[in-house]
């Protein structure tokens, strides 16, 4: 996967950055609530009625939201350039890595670190290290 670097606008990053701090704050203040979508949907199989009713409703604004952008603007292409069992592999590293983590990037890294969670800081920490030492083996040993 690429970045297109030459539609890159910081305006945009900043604007999406500040819509996910509200939201996740809106989400703590009004529901006690951290919005880390691992716990989230993981929420959503354990058939408990009495907040499934946010969990749903929160998910669909993530399934939902890129049909709205493209409603105001121009969706990003999106490249992948590996196959289909490489992404399925990658995804059961990450859901493994999430449950053994106690939690998302999303939950550590947005919520967490917003909290001053010694936890979700040695979590980042560890997500980072990890993400960099991926990229450098895949992009520059292996290649």
């Amino acid at each position: 996967m690429s970045i297109d670097w030459t539609h890159f606008t910081p305006g945009s990053a900043l604007a999406g950055g500040m819509v996910i701090g509200i939201a996740t704050a809106v989400l703590l203040l009004l529901a006690g609530r951290i919005a880390g979508i691992s716990g989230i949907v993981g929420g959503l199989f354990r058939l408990q009625w009495r907040d499934m009713g946010w969990r749903m409703a929160f998910v669909a604004g993530l399934i939902l939201a890129p049909y709205l952008w493209r409603q105001f603007g121009e969706l990003p292409t999106i490249q992948v350039d590996t196959s289909y069992v490489v992404l399925a592999l990658a995804g059961l590293i990450v859901g493994l890595g999430t449950r053994y983590g106690s939690g998302c990037t999303s939950g550590h890294g947005v919520c967490g670190l917003s909290r001053l969670s010694p936890r979700s800081i040695v979590a980042t920490l560890i997500f980072m290290m990890t993400g960099i030492a991926t990229v450098y083996v895949i992009r520059h040993l292996l290649s």
